[in-house]
């Protein structure tokens, strides 16, 4: 779930023939939704013609004579002449994010997948080109004080949500991952694939699992990475999780005698002592304009600063050094690792729909009491991040319409397909054991492959892309169960960060 509290708390030529439609489960309202022909289509980041198309559908299910929006999808062609029948429909993460935006990043992931097989990117609504949930961008250089503070955030999200309200497509109710998967069956049965394979990432896994429940027939293969279960109550996890992996951190350097431990000897209590200062005025240089900004730096902001970079080990590799030289009053590496994990203009997230999906999924289950809610996300809060992400969540969602969730989404069937199922050890916001969980409700079927060391994401591993690739592949399904997994198990987590010319046990000194 990269991007949902940080960025909140801190600063696809007609190629594809339409055949007959599948049998079995119709998404609610297709009979009646309108499907644009395929046309020939040009998708920022990709190299290749891809085929783009639209399925119109009610924005309520429930009232199919109301309010209607276009659910945008592209179509990645398989470049084979002799291509295989079932195509790879991938989930975005966030939630937010846009698929068809991220064209460039998924087809050079799944290059070989695409060889064969048609590579389906459909815009969740929401998001991208379907009926948007998008809050103004804030400018890079906007100051930190207007970024930083909480009651900031909150002002600008409740402008946001009364701004979104006023649009024809504004009822946030209607924006739920169950009803968006119904508009992804929607565009299986316009293509006229009988089954298909799904490829998700963080909030995509909740997607695909979803969509693997209300149609379990129409699904070939399943590849979910760094799982987020429908159940998981997301602002109670970031607590337990983040603490978890902060902790693997400071393990780390302290196990590097030679190396970390002797630059940072006191990194463990130079971090209690920072947080035990907060909050404090402190001067920094922004890290895009580099102006001097004088701002109140709060406990939330610098645990949101700390997370985002332990998302990625090379990141999370400089936090030693930031912390080190924070501890000095000198902000700006843990600002400059913050930023380095800030999405691309491709990557970023539609907030409304980010909010209409956690307030009516997560909120209410944290709300029914705090005691049961940290219990389902596996542990108590984190020492550190206690309740933080929680309360923040909480304020956001106070305002805002929450949709319906049918209590059967909270579920997980066995599965009738084989699903990969992946995990970084290092991740702060899907780490194992939230897919180990996963894989053992869903069953014989189900096998979790963990990767010690990585962080949020393992399918992008080069070794891991070989793994996905022979999985979709292979043509039974014991054949695809049985695959040799293991070949990241030994990739090691990156050393600490040492700038050019730094002396042993030089920590927060400059070089």
């Amino acid at each position: 779930m990269r991007g949902a509290a940080a960025a909140s708390c801190a600063a696809a030529g007609l190629v594809m023939a339409v055949g007959a439609l599948a049998p079995g489960a119709r998404a609610a309202g297709s009979e009646g939704a309108a499907v644009t022909a395929l046309r020939s289509c040009r998708v920022a980041g990709y190299e290749h013609d891809a085929s783009c198309g639209v399925v119109r559908r009610p924005l309520d299910p429930g009232a199919p004579a109301g309010p209607m929006i276009d659910i945008h999808f592209a179509v990645l062609p398989a470049l084979a002449r002799n291509k295989q029948p079932d195509p790879v429909f991938v989930f975005a993460g966030g939630p937010g994010q846009s698929a068809i935006e991220l064209a460039g990043s998924w087809s050079r992931l799944l290059a070989r997948v695409g060889n064969r097989r048609d590579i389906v990117l459909v815009d969740q609504r929401g998001t991208g080109r379907s009926a948007k949930l998008a809050c103004p961008d804030l400018p890079p250089d906007t100051p930190l004080s207007q970024v930083l503070p909480e009651a900031a955030q909150h002002a600008r999200l409740d402008a946001c949500r009364v701004e979104l309200q006023r649009l024809p497509h504004g009822d946030l109710r209607r924006y739920t991952t169950t009803l968006a998967m119904q508009d992804v069956e929607a565009v299986r049965l316009a293509l006229g694939a009988a089954r298909v394979n799904l490829v998700g990432a963080s909030y995509g896994t909740r997607a695909a699992l979803e969509y693997q429940r209300q149609f379990p027939r129409a699904v070939r293969r399943v590849v979910i990475d760094g799982v987020a279960p429908p159940d998981m109550v997301l602002p109670a996890a970031f607590s337990t999780d983040s603490q978890a992996a902060l902790e693997a951190m400071f393990a780390a350097c302290e196990h590097d005698q030679a190396g970390c431990n002797s630059r940072h000897p006191a990194l463990r209590a130079q971090w209690q002592a920072l947080l035990a200062a907060l909050p404090r005025e402190v001067t920094v240089a922004h890290p895009v304009s580099g102006a001097a900004e004088r701002v109140t730096l709060t406990r939330e902001a610098l645990l949101s600063l700390v997370r985002g970079p332990l998302y990625a080990p090379a990141l999370a590799a400089g936090l030693p050094r930031a912390i080190g030289e924070a501890a000095q009053g000198r902000f700006e590496p843990l600002l400059g690792l913050a930023s380095g994990l800030a999405p691309s203009r491709s990557g970023a997230l539609a907030e409304g729909m980010h909010f209409s999906v956690v307030c009516a999924e997560d909120l209410p289950r944290l709300e029914a009491g705090a005691a049961s809610a940290w219990a389902e996300s596996g542990n108590a809060p984190g020492a550190d991040f206690r309740a933080g992400f929680a309360e923040h969540y909480r304020r956001a969602c106070a305002m805002w319409p929450r949709g319906e969730v049918p209590s059967a989404f909270y579920t997980l069937p066995e599965a009738l397909a084989p699903v990969l199922v992946l995990s970084g050890g290092a991740d702060p916001a899907t780490p194992p054991r939230h897919g180990a969980r996963v894989a053992r409700a869903l069953g014989g079927k189900a096998r979790h492959v963990v990767v010690a060391e990585a962080g949020h994401g393992v399918m992008g591993l080069p070794c891991m892309r070989d793994v996905l690739f022979r999985f979709i592949a292979a043509e039974g399904d014991a054949e695809a169960l049985a695959l040799k997994a293991d070949c990241a198990a030994q990739v090691p987590r990156p050393p600490a960060f040492v700038p050019p010319g730094t002396a042993p046990g030089a920590a927060g000194r400059r070089p």
